[in-house]
């Protein structure tokens, strides 16, 4: 099963971080969080990804070109330097397909692109920036056991932000969008090949496609309270490199795996 990485956007939130890096780049602790996202599907067994690159592609492909494994696993030195025995292993057995799908093209635009590389059969996709330890292998499951064209993650919203009530025009209350009982798209989707008949040429993905299915009793949801977390800003980045920084951080022991709680 397939994994699309959308990686083609500029990421202009959180572009004081770095002018030059996609976002998909930009370091959780040593390694950036696209890695950090793939090594995620990876602990499920989903290791062929599809990237649809666009702003900096080459960096992503520089960055893959000379990926070594010894610099991020333990590994022991033989035959004077000769020979390396890697302990242990992280990206030996992803498959990776690389696609320049533009610059400023669309999210619907950018997976329409990519359709080739999937083979008719239900993939996986999410966005480059955001970051999960949600059971992937439950979320396929329900979509399989399905009738259904899609599945997507809903979240709960942060305790950074804050809902305001009205009455006419006067302010009747504030508190905290978590508590409002309101849920967001998580960016984590589950899809069948059936979703690209709802996608019409030049439409994004979600406001687009997906509402279209949704119209159509096509798409369930994933109601999860589990850790979620996007980068959009630099606030957003030290509160992941603070999690890593604390020891094995969430997403490297995703719920849902043997020895893991549901």
């Amino acid at each position: 099963m397939k994994v699309v990485l959308f990686c083609g956007g500029l990421g202009l939130r959180i572009r004081e971080v770095d002018q030059l890096l996609p976002k998909p780049m930009i370091p959780i602790g040593p390694r950036p969080i696209l890695w950090h996202i793939m090594k995620y599907y990876s602990s499920f067994g989903f290791d062929e990804f599809v990237l649809c690159l666009g702003y900096r592609g080459e960096a992503i492909k520089e960055y893959f070109l000379g990926y070594n494994e010894a610099l991020s696993n333990d590994f022991v030195l033989k035959n004077g330097g000769r020979d390396v025995e890697l302990l242990t292993r992280d990206a030996h057995d992803w498959s990776i397909t690389f696609v320049n799908t533009g610059l400023n093209a669309t999210i619907g635009e950018r997976l329409e692109a990519v359709r080739r590389h999937l083979d008719g059969e239900v993939f996986l996709a999410t966005y480059g920036d955001g970051l999960t330890d949600a059971p992937m292998n439950q979320m396929v499951a329900t979509l399989e056991a399905s009738d259904k064209s899609a599945l997507f993650m809903c979240v709960r919203p942060g305790h950074q932000f804050h809902i305001v009530s009205f009455d006419d025009e006067r302010i009747s209350g504030i508190r905290a969008a978590a508590d409002a009982g309101l849920w967001l798209n998580g960016g984590f989707f589950v899809f069948r090949p059936d979703v690209f008949d709802y996608l019409k040429k030049g439409e994004d993905l979600v406001p687009d496609a997906l509402n279209r299915m949704i119209e159509k009793d096509r798409v369930l949801p994933y109601m999860y309270d589990g850790f979620w977390a996007p980068m959009d800003t630099l606030k957003d980045k030290q509160m992941l490199d603070g999690l890593y920084d604390d020891g094995e951080p969430p997403w490297y022991r995703p719920r849902g795996l043997d020895g893991a709680s549901d």
